[in-house]
């Protein structure tokens, strides 16, 4: 019995608990080379006793680079799963993102090759069989943390949807965690199985609140194989708090609303909110949290810590997510007030949270962190220096494409290991473009907020320049645009192609960005 009732309670197709097993008897279903799906979502939701278990078998019987494995996850899941198969070097293939420190090692050492994609096309692309192409298109094995099933054999997913929904369908087989340890979490998805082409149905969200699907994903209980009772939790990722530069940023955004608001442009409870993750991110619920604005809804991916004290400020009406991307303090707080939270939070599935169509119609405004971004407003969200990739996109793209106001905000400049000002976060060229300059609206840093819709390429280029880039790098960049337009005779987007990294080969080779202060 788990800490939150028993297996046979959970269960309740009583013919599948002939099919419970420990852990490690599951090893009989795996097979070197295997194409696997994964539930979870920002280490939530996340299949922990059979990885662990098989990670065991590996580092027990020294087949460490033999047992390799592709693995389609909805985003990153927790270290003690992939990560430690990444260490162990399990991982052939990895789509698409990820947070693990072993995992970025093998990715940007050649070890694991990662896709990287928008996470709305990846479960769509995954349910194409696009991936797995060569295989037949199917996933051979899903392995998939549950809260229950039904009595029909469709499982109840637990903290994260992603695209465990879409695994499900494509898997021929199918090995079940029942956590036991953690509250249910029945009641609180909303799955909506999205169908092929051609002639695709609409999807019918018109209200953020709507519940369009069921709560339960639609299962072929012959598919389950095994059924494994776990009692470990969610090990939560303690995000970085507020700091300075992150309440400027704020403060800049919430003044942008306030504007907005009065010139008639968004309305007294602005439109459906999208945040990405991170300490900037967090800021901005915090601003939201603290400012006039009411009645606001939320169309996102994770839900964060912060968004726990903006729902009890009674600002925040509702949410939709497919996440409950919560630290371990968090969860505590969430499962304490559950009765209320409940009623105020929807978790769909990744093709769903994150569906162009969807974005569009809501009026979405998306607010998400890159990397830097250039004079032209393209933004980098992946790759430092343009070639080690750090996580990957995301689901920032499906929002900056799509959204009615399209925002991303940075810290104008960061440290590098020698120096204060060393890395600006904004340069002539991005080295690598994730959101071109026809996706963004608005740039925002600590020093100011550069609004770009209506500008030609060298106003944006003077106007981002003038708000947000750092006073350290601020002459540099002005000088550079004027050279580039002299050089090119006034280009459409003009750039001085044997100078447009220098910044970043200054980095590189000096340690920071800020060549003209090299010793």
């Amino acid at each position: 019995m788990g800490q939150h009732g028993t297996l046979e309670d959970r269960v309740r197709m009583k013919s599948l608990l002939s099919k419970v097993m420990k852990a490690e008897d599951c090893i009989q279903f795996f097979k070197p080379g295997m194409n696997l799906g994964w539930s979870g979502f920002t280490p939530v939701g996340y299949p922990k006793m059979v990885p662990i278990a098989v990670a065991d078998y590996v580092e027990k019987n020294n087949l460490q680079g033999k047992w390799k494995f592709n693995l389609f996850i909805g985003a990153s899941v927790g270290a003690e799963t992939e990560d430690r198969w990444a260490s162990l070097d399990m991982i052939d293939r990895r789509w698409p993102y990820q947070t693990g420190k072993e995992l970025g090692k093998a990715i940007n050492s050649g070890k694991i090759r990662m896709g990287d994609k928008h996470l709305s096309m990846f479960a769509q692309d995954l349910r194409y069989g696009f991936y797995t192409k060569d295989d037949g298109g199917r996933i051979d094995l899903a392995i998939i943390e549950a809260s229950a099933i039904t009595e029909d054999g469709n499982i109840i997913l637990s903290g994260a949807v992603g695209a465990a929904n879409d695994i499900i369908a494509i898997a021929d087989k199918i090995i079940v965690e029942v956590n036991t340890g953690l509250p249910s979490f029945e009641g609180m998805h909303d799955i909506y199985m999205t169908d092929l082409p051609p002639y695709r149905t609409i999807i019918p969200i018109t209200d953020a609140r709507q519940h369009i699907g069921t709560p339960w994903v639609p299962t072929d209980p012959s598919k389950i194989v095994a059924i494994v009772e776990s009692h470990l939790p969610d090990n939560g990722r303690s995000l970085r708090g507020t700091d300075d530069v992150a309440q400027a940023i704020a403060d800049n955004i919430v003044d942008f609303f306030t504007a907005e608001v009065k010139a008639g442009r968004l309305p007294k409870n602005l439109l459906p909110l999208q945040s990405g993750v991170g300490s900037i991110a967090n800021a901005v619920i915090g601003g939201l949290t603290s400012s006039p604005f009411k009645d606001l809804i939320i169309f996102t991916e994770v839900l964060q810590d912060t968004f726990l004290d903006f729902m009890d400020s009674g600002k925040c009406d509702y949410i939709n997510c497919t996440s409950l991307s919560l630290s371990n303090d968090a969860f505590e707080i969430w499962w304490k007030n559950y009765d209320k939270y409940k009623n105020m939070v929807l978790m769909r599935p990744q093709q769903v949270s994150n569906n162009p169509e969807v974005i569009r119609r809501l009026g979405c405004i998306g607010m998400n962190t890159p990397l830097e971004f250039d004079i032209f407003a393209h933004a980098n969200s992946t790759h430092a220096g343009g070639t080690k990739m750090l996580n990957g996109i995301g689901g920032s793209g499906d929002f900056e494409r799509n959204a009615y106001i399209s925002m991303m905000h940075c810290p104008s400049v960061r440290p590098s290991k020698n120096d204060e000002f060393g890395i600006s976060g904004v340069v002539p060229k991005a080295p690598h473009v994730d959101h071109t300059e026809h996706d963004i609206d608005v740039l925002v840093t600590e020093q100011g907020l550069a609004d770009l819709r209506g500008l030609a390429p060298v106003d944006r280029a003077r106007t981002l320049i003038a708000k947000c880039a750092h006073p350290t790098y601020r002459d540099y960049l002005n000088d550079y645009l004027d050279r580039a337009i002299k050089k090119t005779g006034g280009h459409h987007e003009p750039q001085l192609l044997d100078e447009c990294y220098k910044l970043h080969l200054s980095l590189e080779q000096g340690g920071t960005m800020r060549f003209w202060e090299k010793k």
